[in-house]
């Protein structure tokens, strides 16, 4: 019985915090993509320093982990400088648009 309650608990976390991030508007999140580009890459190609730096691919990644990841960026929770920076500038609806618009994304059309 206990099993049922936790995966029931858990269930009702994940639908909460999915719908959280179901008010992003992919279109709007593509016209806010000119500061991504220059690391993460353009739609459908590969990210602009693979060799270099481990810079992760969005295309295809999960909207919560993208929204969750910014939030920890801006929050200085995760350091990375640029990120920080670039974090700093993002209202939450920028975060939730951007979230939509590389989850939308094909993610073996970012891998090329």
């Amino acid at each position: 019985m206990h099993k049922v309650i936790v995966f029931g608990a858990v269930g009702l976390v994940l639908v909460a915090s999915g719908s959280a991030f179901a008010d992003g508007d992919a279109a709007a999140g593509k016209r806010k993509t000119a500061m991504c580009q220059g690391c993460h890459g353009i739609p459908g190609y590969r990210t602009a320093f693979p060799a270099v730096y481990s810079v992760p691919k969005l295309g295809g990644q999960h909207a919560g982990y993208i929204v969750k990841a910014l939030q920890a960026y801006k929050s200085g929770e995760r350091g990375h400088p640029t990120m920080r920076a670039i974090a700093a500038g993002l209202s939450d609806q920028d975060m939730a648009d951007l979230a939509a618009y590389y989850a939308a994304d094909d993610a073996k059309a970012a891998a090329k």
